[in-house]
């Protein structure tokens, strides 16, 4: 199963995205980071052929935060496809959008919290 995890042929564009984050990963990032809420978080790490934005690997557990690029049904249809290779690698998958995270960042990560609670290490 590891060698799923961050292969090197991904390396170069999770650097990008990790050096150029969005406002709202950086938002839910300064509160995950640094093992806040009990488990450790990876940000821009590849699983398979996909990059997610946040993946809490004690828990399984990955973060995606959807901006206006995924609500067209080309994109809704390929967010699914994606889902359900996470959940068939036994991976709980959790989406928020930019607009949760932007006015609701409380219950954002009350929400991560209640997840990395119920799996404790």
């Amino acid at each position: 199963m590891t060698e799923i995890f961050n292969r090197s042929e991904k390396r170069r564009v999770r650097k990008q995205l990790r050096k150029n984050p969005t406002e709202p990963e950086k938002k839910v990032w300064y509160y995950i980071r640094n093992a806040q809420l009990g488990q450790r978080f990876r940000r821009q790490v590849s699983i398979g052929d996909y990059i997610v934005d946040f993946y809490c690997p004690k828990p399984r557990f990955i973060i995606e935060i959807d901006g206006d690029s995924h609500y067209s049904e080309v994109a809704e249809e390929k967010d699914r496809r994606r889902t359900k290779y996470f959940t068939e690698l036994g991976l709980e998958v959790v989406r928020f959008t930019n607009k949760e995270v932007a006015e609701n960042i409380e219950g954002v990560i009350l929400k991560i919290k209640s997840v990395v609670d119920k799996n404790p290490l």
